[in-house]
Formats: C-alpha cells, structure tokens, sequence
C-alpha cells in the first residue's frame, strides 16, 4: 500500500483570493483529487493585526466559485499556537533548541555594525553554547540550534535539486520572547499533523524550505515531497499586478467568466500536458502531475482566458449554466432572472451557447428571449426596420399563423414569402431580427422563432408593423 497523499492550500486571510493563490489551489486540488487523496485547507490567521474574518470569507467564496472543495473542517492555523509552543519546548528540552536572551536592539545594533563593515548581517547568537547557569532572570526567544556546515539540499520536484550552504542559515527563533510561535514552526507542525505529504506552493517559498526542513529533521519526522511553483507574469512579462488583471477570484465571477474556463487556464499557467489546451476537469485530474510543471513564470493572457471560457460554455449543460449565469448575477450585483427569464433562458440555450466567451456576451445573445413587449429597438435594429414597408411585416404574419411551428417549415414559408416580394431572405432578416429582438446581431430569426413561440412572435411582428 502506498501512502496517500495529502495536499493542503494554506492562503493568509489579509485579501482577497487572488489569481496566483487560486491557481496553487487548484494545482493542489487536482493532485489529491487525480490520486484519490486528500486536500485541505488551512487559513494561515497568526498575523492578528492584518488577519480579518472578510477576508476568511472572500477566499471560501472564491474557492466555492472555482468548485475547489476541501476535505474536512477549515483549520485555523492561530488556534493551535499551543501545539506549537509545545514543539519548540521539546526542542528545547532536547537540546535541539536553546534560549536566546538577546534583545532586538541588541541585535539591530549588531547588524548596523556588519554592514558597516561590510560584513555578513547573519546573527549569531553568543547564547547558543552558553552554560545555563549564566543564563539572565529575563524573557527569552527559542531558537533552533541550525547545523553549521555542510549544505541542505531541497529536492523539489518543479526545481530540481537546489543547495544551500548551512553555514548560511541562521538560527531560527521557533518561539518568541512573548511565547508566541513564529510562522515556520506553525506551517511545519501543522503540515505535519495534518498528514500533509505534498507542499505545492509558490518559489518566493522555496528559501523557506531549507529552514522548516530543520524542524522536520530535528523533530525526526518525515519531510514533505516539495515542488515550488513559478509565480505568475503578466503579458509584459512583469510580477502580476492589478494593471495586469491581478484580481480577486470573486471578482473574475462578477466579470462573467465560468468557473470551469477559468480552472481549464489556471491549469495550463505554468503546467502542461503534450500540446492539449482545452480539457475537462476528469481530464485534468487524470492528467496532472507535478513533472508537467514549468521552471519560467508563467503569462497571465485574458484573450486566451476568454477563448477557453468559450469552448466551455458551448459544452456546459444547460441547467448547470442558467444556474451558473443566475449566481453571476448575484455575484455582479445585477437583477436577478424572474422565473419565466429564467425558463426561456435554459429554453433558448442552445442557440447561445456557441460563440459566447462570457456571461455578458451569452445574455446579449439572450435579449430577445429575456425582454418583454414592447420592444424597443436600438439604433441599427431602427435602421433596418425602416428598409421595409410596415406592409411587409403585416402582410408577413397571416403566412405564418398556420405554418407548423418547426425550422423547417419556417425556413421555407419565410424563403418562399422573400421570394414573393422578390427579396432576398438577407433583406428580410434584418428587420425581423429587429422586430423579434431589438438588436441586429442576435441568433438566428429561426431559433428566435422556435423559442419565442407562435404567439409572441407573431405579437412582435404586428408591434413592429405599427
């Protein structure tokens, strides 16, 4: 039996959940979801000042919106600073850790002094081999006791093997001189006692590695597989900010974008499988693995987000979509669909589904189906009803009032009425297009038809013959 492999995504509640963030938890995701594994999520809230219950919210929200379900309780990472504080002071016990008693300014002034001197600001602590009787009756931090020569080597799975030389490590505080754990030793006893077996995170982390590896060993306990990740660039190839598109994830669902297009990208940011593109989630789950993973950042494009959001909205079923579109309203703050607009809606999907990148492109489409007599046209649907006579329109209706209501019997009572008048159907188009909807680009006139029914289409066209 092999072991099961645990993931865990583990953001800070101080924002929103931001692209990067969403993209190293879906990563996450998939690994555990592909092997029938675990994922998890821990809310890293040990900065109290800048932590906010907001923003613990906003990163469920927009882990609901991507469909990233976790397995098990959210865990806090502050309510186990108790367990925390125990680790360090069995380190300490052991003689794996000590007690500095060093104050900051000692340590600030030490520091001011090595760069004057052009020397290495790396601290190190005349505490750390003291004899415990000179010890001082005064607060104290506890400090792991870091190897001091040799090199620690990270065998990560995204970048290789990387070295780093001990004697450029310090010794780590683990707890401080108020009793309160610093962030390292949380995120190392909380990977361990959660059973995490995989740390998939950004490469700012990868320096980290090498000092909670210290935890790991001092404590005897097994190391993690690692595997940092590249951040993301935006398309001038600099850090990824808000000009770039750098936005919460909530707020990629207010713009319009299906959850299934935007894991389909954040997949392929900075991970591929042969030249595949566009896949499922079964796809990408089967697919994923960590070898797939690039070294170079990867490029945040919005054309490209937009393409796979339209392959996926021309395959989505058409329930799941209306029901999708419904919470892309509430999520933009618009009105919601009353229960007929959102019947009509599912009714008239599949004459809406292609072509349609996002949400606000698919309801356009959808205008004639979710708006109500009298129609008022726009300028260019004005236009092209004032090509034809109102007699056209008029003398059009009584040809369709016993015409079997499918496309094929409208195609041809249409094309034969065209062809009485000596048009051609395109000159008879465009003012039926604005007379059933408003607009003049819409679906086509049949599906427009096929939707709206004998009864109300034929209602549009006496309006618009008056």
């Amino acid at each position: 039996m092999t072991e099961q492999v645990v993931t865990r995504f583990a953001p800070s509640p101080t924002g929103f959940l931001h692209i990067g963030g969403a993209r190293t938890a879906l990563f996450n995701w998939l690994y555990a979801r592909g092997r029938g594994g675990k994922f998890l999520l821990r809310i890293e809230d040990t900065d109290r000042e800048r932590s906010t219950p907001e923003a613990t919210a906003a990163i469920l929200q927009g882990m609901a919106w991507l469909g990233l379900d976790h397995d098990g309780d959210v865990i806090s990472q502050f309510e186990g600073a108790a367990r925390h504080a125990e680790v360090a002071h069995q380190l300490l016990a052991e003689g794996k850790a000590y007690k500095c008693f060093s104050s900051q300014e000692e340590i600030a002034a030490f520091r001011d002094q090595a760069r004057s001197e052009g020397k290495s600001t790396l601290f190190r602590s005349p505490w750390r081999d003291a004899d415990p009787s000179t010890h001082p009756d005064t607060p104290f931090a506890i400090r792991i006791k870091a190897p001091q020569d040799g090199v620690t080597v990270i065998h990560d799975q995204v970048q290789g093997d990387v070295s780093i030389r001990n004697d450029q490590l310090d010794d780590m505080i683990l707890l401080r001189s108020d009793g309160t754990p610093v962030y390292m030793l949380a995120v190392v006893v909380d990977d361990h006692d959660m059973g995490v077996t995989h740390v998939i995170r950004g490469d700012d982390h990868l320096n980290n590695a090498a000092r909670q590896m210290m935890i790991y060993e001092a404590m005897g306990w097994d190391v993690p597989v690692w595997a940092h990740i590249p951040l993301i660039h935006g398309p001038d190839g600099k850090k990824l900010s808000k000009r770039h598109g750098a936005l919460g994830a909530q707020e990629y669902q207010a713009m319009g974008y299906p959850a299934a297009g935007m894991r389909n990208y954040l997949a392929r940011l900075g991970w591929s499988h042969g030249d595949d593109e566009f896949f499922t989630d079964a796809q990408a789950k089967d697919w994923f693995d960590l070898d797939g993973i690039g070294k170079s950042p990867a490029r945040f494009d919005l054309k490209k987000l937009e393409n796979l959001c339209g392959q996926h909205i021309a395959i989505s079923d058409d329930a799941a979509l209306r029901q999708e579109i419904e919470a892309y309203l509430a999520a933009a703050d618009l009105p919601p669909l009353t229960e007929t607009q959102s019947s009509d809606l599912e009714r008239a999907m599949y004459c809406l589904k292609d072509r349609a990148r996002t949400f606000p492109e698919l309801l356009e489409k959808a205008h004639f189906a979710l708006t109500s007599r009298p129609i008022a046209p726009d300028e260019k649907a004005a236009k092209a009803l004032a090509t034809v006579s109102d007699g056209i329109l008029t003398e059009l209706t009584p040809h369709l009032q016993n015409v079997s209501w499918s496309r094929n019997e409208l195609e041809e009572a249409l094309n034969s009425f065209a062809e009485s008048k000596e048009l051609k159907f395109g000159k008879l188009a465009g003012p039926l297009r604005a007379a059933l909807a408003g607009r003049a680009v819409t679906p086509s006139v049949f599906d427009m038809m096929l939707v709206l029914g004998r009864e109300e289409t034929l209602a549009r066209l006496s309006e618009a013959a008056k």
